[in-house]
């Protein structure tokens, strides 16, 4: 769709809770938010969804042009992105579906929006069905609101904790599913797989703009206040270097999940999760007593 066409739907769209006329009038329209690819600044884009239980569906037509729209290319590059439906609002993990359960959940969004079947007729390429995994909590199960940033700061940590949980668990099912495999049927692929590498992915990024902004904002400001913890500083910087490269490390086995190893995987995970989780303890045992005398903008 043309720039300033998508502009007005956003518009209308944000003004009126979600609801727009003309064409879309009555369908089930989200916006999608993501992150630049090349750019590394934010697009927004109105889509149509379709839910299936309590997955939130979307898919990569492009009403069947021969190449992927830039927002799927975009969620490749950045798979946490933000969903707007109405006037809810949350940071989503875009995972698309591959193989067999990419089939089973296509069917399904051509049986309630057959249009996506005329699109896929329309090109040779393979229209990709994503699934909008919410990444925080739901509403009515988010925790109470942060009156100060040691509150913020937990729970930044308690995201990155559950993510590292949720990473984990994937990969043990995959290197299970792999050890398992017997008798007719195809082996699992080899690699590790879109959707263990959009989680990982989503959360290495997360962990990277987060030590990136307490080091150029929260530490230092900190450390101005508070003088007699200087050798904390020193150590959480120098744990901070530590991590940035076993998170490189990381990230770059997800260059390729075709010929990843997911045995290394798992060890690099490991390693990764050993740091950061002892990481996390000392940086709440020594900050937030003085964290917890600042409060946020607002409160």
């Amino acid at each position: 769709m043309p720039q300033s066409f998508n502009h007005a739907i956003i518009e209308e769209f944000r003004a009126n809770g979600g609801k727009v006329g003309g064409p879309f009038e009555g369908g089930d329209l989200l916006l999608l938010t993501t992150t630049g690819a090349r750019s590394g600044k934010e697009h927004t884009v109105p889509l149509g969804y379709v839910r299936h239980g309590d997955l939130l569906l979307i898919v990569a037509s492009a009403a069947g042009a021969p190449r992927h729209p830039a927002w799927f290319h975009n969620l490749l590059a950045h798979p946490l992105v933000r969903v707007e439906i109405g006037t809810d609002a949350y940071e989503a993990v875009a995972v698309p579906a591959e193989g067999a359960r990419r089939d089973q959940l296509f069917a399904h969004v051509t049986r309630a929006e057959p249009g996506y079947a005329d699109y896929q007729t329309r090109t040779t390429r393979t229209l990709p069905v994503v699934i909008l995994e919410r990444s925080g909590p739901a509403e009515g199960d988010a925790p109470r609101p942060a009156a100060n940033v040691a509150d913020k700061l937990m729970e930044v940590h308690t995201w990155l904790r559950a993510q590292l949980d949720h990473i984990r668990a994937e990969s043990e099912a995959h290197l299970a599913a792999r050890a398992t495999h017997q008798g007719p049927g195809e082996p699992p692929a080899p690699g590790l797989g879109l959707q263990l590498r959009q989680h990982c992915l989503a959360f290495c990024q997360s962990l990277e703009f987060h030590h990136t902004s307490e080091d150029a904002h929260l530490f230092p400001a900190l450390a101005s206040r508070n003088p007699h913890l200087s050798e904390v500083f020193d150590r959480l910087a120098a744990e901070h270097h530590t991590i940035a490269r076993l998170n490189g490390e990381l990230l770059a086995l997800l260059a390729d999940i075709r010929t990843a190893d997911p045995t290394r995987f798992r060890a690099e995970l490991d390693r990764l999760s050993g740091e950061l989780r002892a990481h996390l303890d000392y940086e709440e045992e020594s900050l937030l007593p003085a964290l917890s005398a600042i409060p946020l903008p607002g409160n």
